[in-house]
């Protein structure tokens, strides 16, 4: 049944490996399908209608306003009519207009720039987000594909070793129970070709669920493309552009308090017809002509309270920035010094990993002329596989610790 299960493990992977991935492919899908930035993206379309709304209601307004009323007197009881005149008909056609300052008009239409930036803003934030995560989980994916290969290619070089060590024992070149303890590691490496390709298969349909990517068929991973960002392009990053756009906002806003409290100036026009009923209702046909002007005076100091809420907005953003960048600097530097070990220990494996591949080579050889014992041909098979784990975990690490830096940087 064993057999039975490896060899369909084999064949799908041998099937579903026949097209390949880049982490680009994948970023690309995760943002694509992303709700969220869907969302934000729709509220940036919402913020332009804003302009275009705030354009609209500077110009003439035209409305048609009727009022109609009519008050009996009934035996004696009644309004009098001194005040209601029995009975009011009206219909009107009315344009009016609003009058506001060029400057204050240009900070209403900052407004929605502002808030179209902060969006922006935010949009780019999620993309980040959404490429670290995803770039993390392609890493995992990655490494754990690269370790069902390593564990494939182990896996067919025993198989062939023991074709070979099968006839030796059999001509007496070893005895049958150090073929049998070969045999055993032949069985462990196959079980660990099987999880590995397990393993993979989670990992990558986990990172085909965080793109949005309905498949659960499973194919090669190139080499992710994961370089190392600039260390200055934090300062130019999203990151510190948030912080600019919201000194601008909380800018903006003083001013638009200050325009709240400038005089205000309207005029209207109307024309149609308003009648008491009283006399001569068919000629109350007729216009009118109107300006109306607000001059504020006294509020209960309303401008200095919300002055005051702009300050304690403008205090509290200093300081998110300023421990925002304390926090940057220890971060980066901690995962700098990480990845200045991990350098230095890769080095080393990589020359562990040559060294041992060769040791197998060279003792295969004299594996076949029984010139070595086979439990130190299996030692170096088991010391072969160790460093190469270990260098497959540490080239991960890597990779996830430069993520980690270029989400900062980058």
């Amino acid at each position: 049944m064993r057999y039975i299960l490896f060899s369909l493990t084999l064949l799908l992977a041998n099937a579903s490996f026949s097209q390949t991935h880049t982490l680009n492919y994948f970023v690309q899908q995760a943002k694509d399908n992303s709700p969220l930035i869907r969302d934000y993206q729709n509220q940036a379309r919402f913020n332009s209608i804003d302009s275009q709304l705030l354009k609209a209601s500077l110009n003439m307004q035209v409305n048609f306003i009727s009022n109609n009323s009519y008050a009996p007197i009934i035996k004696g009881w009644g309004y009098d009519d001194a005040i209601t005149n029995g009975a009011n008909v009206s219909g009107l056609f009315q344009v009016s207009r609003n009058f506001m300052t060029t400057k204050n008009i240009a900070a209403q239409y900052r407004k929605i720039a502002l808030q179209g930036r902060a969006l922006n803003d935010t949009i780019q934030l999620t993309q980040k987000d959404i490429e670290r995560t995803v770039t993390e989980q392609y890493i995992l994916a990655y490494g754990d594909f690269q370790n069902s290969e390593f564990n494939k290619q182990v896996y067919e070089l025993l198989q062939k070793e023991d074709t070979v060590l099968k006839k030796l024992t059999q001509k007496s070149v070893f005895k049958q129970t150090d073929y049998l303890n070969f045999y055993v590691t032949l069985q462990q490496q196959e079980l660990t070709y099987l999880q590995s390709q397990s393993q993979y298969a989670t990992s990558y349909l986990t990172l085909n669920y965080l793109c949005g990517i309905v498949d659960t068929t499973l194919e090669r991973l190139q080499p992710p493309t994961v370089d190392d960002a600039p260390a200055d392009g934090f300062f130019n990053s999203v990151f510190l552009q948030k912080y600019v756009t919201d000194s601008l906002r909380l800018e903006n806003d003083k001013a638009l308090i200050a325009y709240e409290y400038q005089p205000k100036i309207g005029t209207y026009a109307d024309a149609g017809y308003m009648s008491s009923m009283m006399t001569t209702p068919y000629k109350n046909f007729g216009v009118s002509v109107g300006l109306s002007l607000i001059v504020p005076i006294y509020d209960g100091h309303q401008r200095q309270m919300k002055y005051s809420k702009v300050a304690i907005s403008e205090r509290a953003r200093q300081a998110n920035k300023d421990y925002y960048l304390k926090q940057y600097y220890q971060q980066v530097a901690l995962l700098r010094q990480q990845l200045y070990a991990i350098d230095k220990l890769v080095d080393k494996m990589n020359k562990q990993v040559n060294y041992t591949s060769s040791l197998i080579a060279a003792n295969a050889k004299l594996l076949e002329t029984g010139d070595i014992a086979m439990k130190d041909y299996v030692l170096s098979i088991n010391n072969y596989i160790t460093a190469r784990n270990l260098l497959t975990q540490n080239s991960v690490a890597r990779l996830r610790i430069v993520n980690q830096i270029n989400y900062w940087n980058r």
